[in-house]
């Protein structure tokens, strides 16, 4: 991969299960993301019964995250929620509804079959062929060799996410460990590797969602215009020397007064989008506090492209997080609760959810964005009105949301405190 390919990856949920007894400002905006203008005659996707869902999500899961999080922060809330509704599959009794509700789903509103189809139809419209984006989603299954899965459960895994089932012997955890991580790296042509970071000999199933994204931008930058150090403050240490990346392009941007920040959409040449979201000096907190899908929507009104003196650091940053205790404070607690019951999976009462973890990479720079993202869940026992040309200069905090554009759904929601912290 040439190194002038920005990239961003993730490597996602890896849940752990064990066995235990079952208890008796202004009005020019971004136009960001885009809204499609469907026939009236034609019935909605039904995608756009799951993306608005997910961006609620991906929001609070966010403020969680940000609240004991210092640094950077970098996940894909469409890896993590495709992930735990494909769980639902094998859920009975009342997990079902405790997963997908939370997710945020209203089940009186659409109910759980149309959630289901819903992701089909985003996990399969996202990976369609595109000569200027290429996307590879998919979910794969990994089960024990002594198991016997519910063919139920195999076969709507399949038809409503496309998750194939592999045999798999984890009385040699080590060794199928690095054949399952193997086939992740595969996936993510070598962007997410290691995301499945440990299981013992009692380990029963593990699920994996891989995600991979590779888009060139509209306006790539000339890397010979690119600063080669420029100060990047970081709170309460010195200042970061960092490469920053310069360009006079037309963007379509705002100031937000209400908020306090500025907004700008950064287009590729395929249907995606980036936006980034660069607060006032001392307002990251208001404005994470704000950011809503009503926010979201305000900053999504049409406005046209403007001249725009951009400066961007070229950065690399990547984390990793163990989300279950995050989880259950957004409201998916009774997934790690002896109560909840997974026997749809294997036919067997006594399994719940008690490790998740999502490891995200994302390096970007001058020609455009490569991304990968990959999910696993572990089964074991147990406004801006200008003249001239106005300067956009990145060198503080500043958050970043990565759309498709034709589903409407945000791939990867973060934060860039560091650009150099790998």
């Amino acid at each position: 991969m040439s190194p002038t390919w920005p990239w961003l990856l993730g490597a996602g949920i890896l849940a752990s299960v064990h066995c235990q007894p079952f208890p008796a400002q202004g009005e020019k905006n971004l136009g960001h993301p885009p809204t499609p203008q469907p026939d009236a005659s034609e019935p909605l996707p039904a995608y756009l019964k799951v993306t608005p869902t997910i961006t609620s999500f991906a929001l609070r899961l966010y403020k969680q995250l940000a609240a004991g999080t210092p640094g950077n922060i970098l996940f894909s809330p469409v890896s993590l929620s495709s992930t735990l509704a494909l769980l639902s599959l094998g859920a009975h009794a009342d997990t079902p509804t405790q997963i997908l509700e939370g997710l945020g789903f209203n089940l009186t509103e659409t109910p759980a079959a149309d959630i289901h189809r819903g992701f089909q139809s985003l996990l399969r419209t996202l990976d369609l062929p595109n000569p200027k984006l290429e996307l590879n989603v998919g979910n794969s299954l990994f089960l024990d060799k002594a198991l016997k899965p519910q063919r139920r459960f195999l076969d709507s895994s399949q038809e409503l996410y496309g998750a194939v089932a592999f045999s798999a012997n984890f009385t040699e955890p080590a060794t199928t460990g690095r054949q399952i991580n193997g086939f992740v790296r595969k996936q993510t042509y070598g962007r997410v590797s290691d995301c499945l970071q440990e299981f013992g000999r009692d380990t029963v199933l593990v699920l994996v969602n891989f995600f991979f994204f590779k888009a060139k931008w509209k306006h790539p930058f000339d890397g010979y215009q690119t600063r080669k150090q420029d100060s990047f403050p970081v709170d309460g240490k010195p200042p970061l020397r960092v490469p920053m990346m310069q360009q006079r392009e037309m963007h379509r941007f705002l100031y937000d007064q209400e908020v306090a920040c500025t907004v700008l959409q950064i287009e590729y040449s395929g249907p995606a989008l980036l936006l980034l979201v660069l607060p006032d000096p001392g307002k990251m907190r208001q404005v994470e506090a704000a950011m809503r899908p009503e926010t979201l929507r305000r900053w999504s009104r049409p406005s046209r492209p403007s001249l725009l003196d951009l400066h961007l650091p070229r950065f690399s940053i990547s984390g990793t997080y163990n989300l279950e205790e995050i989880l259950s404070q957004i409201g998916l607690s009774n997934l790690f609760s002896v109560g909840s019951d997974l026997s749809g999976v294997m036919g067997q009462l006594n399994k719940t959810i008690s490790r998740v973890s999502h490891t995200v990479v994302m390096d970007m720079n001058e020609k455009g964005t490569e991304a990968g993202a990959a999910s696993g869940l572990l089964s074991q026992p147990l406004p801006l009105n200008v003249t001239w040309t106005p300067r956009a200069q990145f060198n503080r905090p500043f958050l970043l949301l990565l759309w498709e554009v034709t589903t409407q759904s945000l791939l990867f929601l973060g934060k860039v405190v560091n650009p150099v912290a790998g």
